[in-house]
């Protein structure tokens, strides 16, 4: 008696388009064309900057929870469009979201974050964390763009172990660059800061100079 296999189960290739549309489709709606003509239409109307992006944050906010209740699955695009929205939206602000996430790591209530918080008063470096919030918010839309690039034109196998690498990647190159951009900011803050000394004293050395005397 021979033992006969069951033949395997296939999803038929029409299903698998299907579903591969559906996804596209989603992203589509929820991450990409939906928050885009919500924050045009928002703006068109009058609200504020700040108002257009937190609303238009309602479309991936949505697709993530919708494909959690239906799949017990999380939406790794939208919550990459939405954690960009988000960083674009903090620059309004009193303190854009990579300044708090830094006052956190240091601890709110320790001498050095109170020392940091002290810097706020200047300008050059609250550009400075306006910059890298806005390096982190454009980073986060750009990794959920390469992703529906990658799940578009690569196989299911290929789309998979970039998906594992790219997070990685992507938050290594952008410790790197706010490692390198911040030492740069310093240098810079700390060299404009000794000029301004040495013409503060300069120009005090030249009023306290006598003036000379007039012979007759």
């Amino acid at each position: 008696m021979h033992y006969v296999a069951p033949p395997e189960t296939k999803v038929p290739a029409p299903s698998r388009g299907r579903s591969q549309l559906q996804s596209l489709a989603m992203i589509a709606i929820f991450d990409v064309g939906g928050p885009l003509v919500l924050y045009s239409l928002l703006r068109s109307h009058g609200f504020s900057t700040v108002s257009a992006l937190v609303l238009s944050g309602l479309f991936p906010a949505f697709g993530v929870a919708m494909k959690f209740v239906r799949h017990r699955g999380l939406d790794v695009i939208g919550v990459l469009v939405l954690s960009g929205i988000v960083c674009l939206a903090s620059l309004w602000w009193s303190r854009p979201l990579i300044y708090r996430f830094a006052v956190e790591f240091m601890g709110p209530d320790s001498p050095r974050s109170r020392e940091f918080e002290s810097l706020w008063q200047y300008e050059s470096f609250r550009h400075v964390f306006r910059v890298m919030t806005i390096v982190w918010g454009l980073a986060y839309l750009a990794e959920a763009a390469a992703r529906v690039v990658i799940v578009e034109l690569t196989s299911t196998g290929t789309a998979f172990a970039i998906s594992k690498v790219m997070p990685y990647v992507v938050t290594g190159l952008l410790f790197a660059w706010m490692f390198a951009y911040g030492s740069w900011s310093k240098r810079k803050g700390e060299r404009l800061a000794a000029e301004a000394e040495a013409q503060e004293a300069a120009a005090a050395s030249g009023r306290q100079a006598p003036a000379p005397e007039t012979q007759s």
